[in-house]
C-alpha cells in the first residue's frame, strides 16, 4: 500500500474562531488513520514516518524528522527511517532524551523535538522531529504517536531477530555437518572461511592457519581474484602471525574483534585486510586447547558496515564451533596418518622400506587371477645374496644394514612398473614380474640383476662385493598357485646357490 496516497479518514471537528463553522482536528485525523492503517497493515518504520509525516508539516511546519533505532546491550542508535534532510547535530539532540526521566516530556531544543520510544517499560528507539511550530503538538497525540513507533520498531526487530536465529542456526548446522567430515585441516579452513562470509553476508572472508611456532603455514581466501589470494599468500607464508596488529588484537583478547571502520585499525603491510581492500571487518582468532590455530576475517571492500550486538554474538558463536571443527579435522587427519604409517609397516620392510612377505603374496596372488582371467603370465623371482654373511662378519651388521639398503635401491633400478620388488627377510629378495612375463624375460631380468649386484658397493670408503643366486618359476608353466610358484622359485634358487650363482629357470 502506498501510505501517502490513502485517503484521509474525517477526523473529529473543532470550532473555528468566533464560531465560524467546524474545521478537522488534524492530530486526531492523524491519529485516526494511524489507528486504521496499524490494523490492518504490519508496516515498516519508514510507512509510518510516511504517514505521519504530511499531518505533521500541517500541525507544525515539519521539515525532517529522523527515526533512530536502539540498540539495547550496546547503546548505538542506527537510522531506522527519514524524511526530509538530516542535520548534523540530529544524533546529538536524540541522545539528549537519555538524561531526562523515562516518563518524561520530549526534550526539545531550538526547533528539534527528541521523543523517546518505548513500549513494555523499554525504550527502542528515539523520534526526532524538526519544525518552527512543534509546539503545537499535544501530549496525548505525541504520546500516542510515539506508541506507534514504538511498537512497529518492536516488531521489527523481533522479526529480525527470528531471521537472524533462523539463518545463524541454519548456516552453522551447515557448517558443522560439513565441517565434520573435512579430511583434513585445510578443507576445513576453506569451509569455516566461505561459511563466515554466508553468516555475516559479507563480499569476502580470508584466513590464515599457524603453525607451533606460531607462523603462517596456510592462507586461503573466499570473494576475491585469484591472482591476489596468490600474491598475499606469498608475502605472508613463513610470517609470524604476532606480526599482525589484528592478530595480536585479537589472540591476546581470546575474542573477536569487529571492527567497522578499518581506516581507524593498525594491520599488517601487505597483510589479507590490507590486500584485500577490507573497509570493515570481523577477525575472528580459532583459540584450541592446544593453543592457537589461525584466524578468520570477513568483511566489505565497497564500504563499511556498522556490526551490531548479534553480530558480536554470532562471531563468538562462529569462533567457538570453528576451533571445534579444526581440532577434530586435525585429529582426523593424525588418525589417517597414523593409520597409513601403521598400513605402511604392516606391508613394507622397515630397514629398506621395500614390499614385505605379506604385500608380495597379496600382489601375486592379484597377478595370477588376473593373468588366469586374460590367458597371460607371471614371472616370480627369488633372490638370495651371495658373500653377505662374509660381510656381517667382518664388516659389522650395521654394514650389512646399509649394503641391504643399497641393494634395494639397485633392485628397483632394474625392474619397471608395476613390477615388484620386496624384501623377504634376512637377505633373501623377491621380484615378481607382471605383463605377460615369459622364460625368456623373465630369465634376462633376472640375468640383469646379477650383474647389476656384482658392482662394488662403497660402505664407509670401503668397496664390498657380492653376487646373487636367483630362482625363477613361471605362471602357469610351473603351478597355478602362488605357493607352488613360491616353493619352485626357491628350490631352483637354491640349486642356483649350490652352482656358485646366477639365474635357473624351474624345470631347467
Amino acid at each position: 500500500m502506498s501510505v501517502g496516497s490513502e485517503m484521509h479518514t474525517a477526523g473529529p471537528l473543532v470550532e473555528g474562531a468566533g464560531g465560524e463553522g467546524m474545521t478537522p482536528d488534524r492530530q486526531g485525523l492523524m491519529l485516526a488513520e494511524l489507528v486504521a492503517f496499524m490494523t490492518k497493515d504490519t508496516p515498516s518504520v519508514q510507512h509510518v514516518l510516511d504517514l505521519t509525516a504530511p499531518h505533521l508539516r500541517e500541525i507544525a511546519g515539519l521539515t525532517a524528522a529522523t527515526v533512530f533505532e536502539l540498540d539495547s546491550e550496546t547503546g548505538m542508535m542506527t537510522v531506522s527511517a527519514r524524511v526530509g534532510e538530516p542535520g548534523r547535530r540530529d544524533q546529538l539532540v536524540a541522545g539528549k532524551v537519555f538524561r531526562a526521566p523515562a516518563g518524561g516530556k520530549p526534550v526539545v531544543n531550538g526547533e528539534q523535538m527528541a521523543i523517546r520510544l518505548r513500549i513494555g517499560g523499554q525504550t527502542v528507539g528515539v523520534l526526532l522531529l524538526t519544525g518552527p511550530g512543534l509546539e503545537e503538538l499535544q501530549l496525548d497525540t505525541i504520546s500516542t504517536m510515539a506508541l506507534h513507533f514504538a511498537t512497529t520498531l518492536q516488531g521489527l526487530a523481533a522479526e529480525k531477530q527470528r531471521q537472524f536465529v533462523a539463518h545463524s542456526s541454519d548456516t552453522i548446522r551447515e557448517m558443522f555437518e560439513q565441517g565434520m567430515t573435512a579430511g583434513n585441516v585445510e578443507a576445513a579452513a576453506e569451509l569455516l572461511a566461505r561459511s563466515c562470509a554466508t553468516a555475516f553476508r559479507t563480499e569476502h572472508a580470508a584466513m590464515h592457519l599457524i603453525d607451533q611456532e606460531g607462523r603462517i603455514r596456510y592462507v586461503h581466501g573466499v570473494g576475491f581474484p585469484t591472482e591476489t589470494l596468490h600474491a598475499v599468500t606469498g608475502t605472508l607464508i613463513g610470517q609470524a602471525a604476532a606480526d599482525s596488529p589484528v592478530w595480536r588484537n585479537a589472540a591476546e583478547k581470546g575474542e573477536p574483534l569487529l571492527v567497522s571502520d578499518a581506516g581507524t585499525t593498525k594491520v599488517r603491510a601487505g597483510g589479507l585486510i590490507q590486500s584485500i581492500g577490507f573497509q570493515s571487518f570481523i577477525a575472528m582468532p580459532l583459540m584450541s586447547a592446544q593453543g592457537p590455530v589461525g584466524i578468520v576475517m570477513c568483511g566489505d571492500s565497497s564500504g563499511t558496515r556498522d556490526w551490531t550486538a548479534q553480530d558480536r554474538s554470532l562471531a563468538k558463536q562462529l569462533a567457538v564451533e570453528g576451533t571445534l571443527i579444526m581440532d577434530s579435522a586435525r585429529m582426523r587427519q593424525a588418525a589417517e596418518v597414523h593409520m597409513n604409517e601403521l598400513t605402511r609397516q604392516a606391508f613394507h620392510d622397515s630397514l629398506t622400506g621395500l614390499p614385505n612377505r605379506k604385500m608380495l603374496l597379496d600382489r601375486a596372488e592379484t597377478a595370477v587371477e588376473i593373468a588366469a582371467s586374460t590367458g597371460t603370465g607371471v614371472a616370480l623371482l627369488l633372490l638370495d645374496l651371495n658373500g653377505f654373511k662374509q660381510v656381517n662378519d667382518t664388516v659389522g651388521h650395521h654394514a650389512g644394514d646399509v649394503l641391504l639398503q643399497l641393494v634395494a635401491k639397485r633392485l628397483l633400478g632394474v625392474v619397471r612398473r608395476p613390477d615388484l620388488v620386496a624384501r623377504l627377510g634376512g637377505d633373501e629378495f623377491s621380484v615378481l614380474l607382471t605383463c605377460d612375463q615369459g622364460a625368456r624375460d623373465a630369465v634376462a631380468v633376472g640375468e640383469r640383476i646379477c650383474e647389476r649386484l656384482r658392482e662394488p658397493f662403497d660402505i664407509e670408503g670401503e668397496p664390498v662385493r657380492i653376487g646373487a643366486s636367483i630362482g625363477v618359476a613361471l605362471f602357469p608353466q610351473h603351478g597355478t598357485e602362488v605357493t607352488t610358484l613360491i616353493r619352485e622359485a626357491d628350490a631352483y634358487m637354491y640349486q642356483a646357490k649350490r652352482g656358485g650363482g646366477g639365474v635357473r629357470l624351474a624345470g631347467s
